[in-house]
């Protein structure tokens, strides 16, 4: 039985959210109370809109006993009920239930985003049709496939890859931001990832120097304020990781920006826009987007606070077998073939 495997769950379509019937903290909450109940599952996997069960893909070769997993799930169906009324999170697929006990009028410092916040679409990518490719950037995007429910992606994330820059950013996972007085901190839950964005003066990597750093799967960033607005300007981008879900590519040599505005103590609005001339006709000015602050009663759980509260780690580790991965989370949302 694989072990420690990812919280998130399945595609949905040509657009591969992952359509959770439950917030993620709260699927951390669920999955924690069924561990605690059933130590005998180490990390049970949900995918709740799937159409074929997590039990009849264990059919082949898994210990888990048909009466032991119907028990699992009549629990879990219960747990689940009364955890939704006791957290005041019974509207599935919906952001503003895990929000409202949160005021919007409190006072808050513009310049400080500490807390965790949670991005309030699920689309993956920068919200904006994109402007034509170039040759290159046609050549650069040749051969890949992104995933829907009857189409077998070739995301880099689905072989233990990073999901890399932008597209972890533009994920609807819990999010951390840690400000310190030289860098500020995005610490993600999905693949435990800490970005760092430097507000020392540092100059942007250019020229020689960029090609002496080479590229990186979430680039290097530096950051200022502009007034109230938080900009960051990312760099040297590694070319395999994909700018969003669609496939689209970005080259070495391409500039992001990003503009932060907490606009109010919930809400923090961001819009990301891509200089790459060697890839792209035009400048691609994305959408602009909200994070939702997250409350800590939301993040807490038999005790423990915080962005990795819940039980399962959303890291897909190699020694966990891609293969385990891909048919606990990745296969279940897609039909049987014929």
């Amino acid at each position: 039985m694989v072990r420690s495997i990812p919280h998130a769950c399945c595609e949905s379509g040509g657009t591969e959210k992952r359509r959770h019937a439950l917030p993620t903290t709260f699927r951390h909450g669920t999955l924690l109370i069924l561990r605690s109940r059933l130590p005998q599952i180490h990390s049970l996997p949900f995918c709740y809109h799937c159409r074929q069960s997590y039990a009849e893909r264990l059919k082949g070769g898994t210990k888990v006993t048909w009466k032991f997993f119907s028990a699992v799930m009549v629990l879990s169906a219960l747990l689940v009920l009364s955890a939704g009324v006791a957290n005041g999170q019974a509207i599935p697929g919906k952001f503003k239930p895990i929000y409202e006990k949160s005021t919007s009028d409190q006072q808050f410092d513009p310049h400080d985003f500490t807390g965790i916040w949670e991005m309030t679409v699920r689309d993956h990518t920068l919200g904006a049709p994109p402007p034509p490719l170039t040759p290159a950037g046609k050549a650069a995007m040749a051969g890949r496939v992104a995933g829907g429910r009857t189409t077998v992606g070739n995301a880099p994330w689905y072989t233990c890859n990073p999901m890399g820059f932008p597209r972890l950013v533009n994920d609807d996972e819990p999010m951390e931001w840690i400000m310190t007085k030289e860098k500020i901190l995005q610490v993600f839950q999905w693949e435990h990832r800490i970005r760092y964005l430097w507000t020392d003066g540092r100059a942007l990597p250019s020229g020689q120097n960029l090609e002496n750093l080479g590229p990186a799967w979430y680039g290097h960033s530096v950051a200022n304020w502009d007034g109230d607005t938080l900009i960051v300007n990312t760099v040297g981008l590694d070319e395999r990781a994909w700018l969003d879900q669609n496939g689209l590519p970005k080259s070495f040599h391409a500039r992001i920006e990003e503009r932060y505005r907490r606009i109010d103590y919930n809400t923090i609005e961001m819009q990301m826009t891509l200089y790459d001339p060697e890839y792209y006709t035009s400048t691609y000015a994305g959408a602009k987007r909200t994070f939702r602050k997250i409350t800590d009663e939301h993040i807490t759980y038999f005790g423990w606070n915080g962005l990795f509260a819940g039980v399962t780690e959303g890291i897909c580790a190699p020694i966990n077998e891609v293969e385990g991965y891909n048919k606990g989370f990745r296969d279940l949302g897609r039909p049987e073939e014929k």
